[in-house]
């Protein structure tokens, strides 16, 4: 669909980000794809204490999941998504020779991400205004408007609100968790992945449930 006519389907901006936002879920089975092969190492390391079978479960069933979805020819995205990020927390653990450093690169992750929004939005660009840009074609036309501007902000805080949470609480598991660390980090993980991050989504929703804000920008005077 061409950003034309995007932007006549969606004539408002709260229109606009519901349906950005509807695409990145990506329902149940993404919810389930990202916490499979977590939980499966978590349950691994648990009962066996065995790293390397650990991380080949982890990884043999995201391999599975991704193969499933290349075969039923649905998108692949978050399954690729989550085998990238698995791989990455292999790779530490592996290189390492600790358990806990498999949720290392998440925990980090989640840090950049959330200074990277507050970032965004003290400089008064918030990071869900580019949604906008990217259903109008133009990527800067939504920062002429104040009101989509702070619109934006609120969302961008609700955005951010989770990885804040997951790095307060999974930075001290990781730093001092001792012997029961992984444990600890496995079940944070799932209880604060998908879970905080559709209840976030809830609360974007609702405020763009509230409210019918222009997608065009007001014309600049003559």
């Amino acid at each position: 669909m061409s950003a034309e006519a995007e932007e006549v389907a969606h004539d408002t901006v709260e229109a606009a980000v519901r349906a950005q936002l509807a695409k990145a879920l990506g329902g149940v089975r993404g919810i389930i794809e990202a916490a499979v092969p977590t939980i499966a190492f978590t349950l691994s390391w648990i009962s066996t204490e065995d790293l390397k079978l650990s991380l080949i479960i982890s990884i043999s069933l995201s391999v599975v999941l991704l193969v499933a979805r290349l075969v039923q020819r649905s998108t692949p995205q978050f399954v690729i998504n989550s085998l990238i990020g698995i791989a990455i927390g292999a790779f530490f653990a592996s290189r390492t020779g600790d358990a806990k450093d498999y949720f290392l690169p998440g925990i980090l992750y989640n840090a950049g991400y959330a200074v990277a929004m507050l970032v965004s939005i003290v400089t008064r660009w918030p990071v869900v205004g580019f949604l906008i840009g990217s259903v109008t074609g133009d990527p800067t036309a939504w920062h002429k408007d104040p009101g989509i501007v702070k619109l934006c902000t609120r969302l961008t805080w609700l955005l951010m609100l989770p990885c804040a949470v997951r790095v307060a609480v999974q930075g001290p598991v990781y730093l001092f968790g001792g012997d029961q660390a992984v444990a600890a980090l496995g079940l944070a993980k799932i209880v604060m992945g998908w879970p905080l991050q559709v209840a976030a989504l809830g609360a974007m929703l609702w405020v763009l449930g509230r409210g019918r804000t222009p997608i065009k920008p007001p014309a600049s005077p003559a």
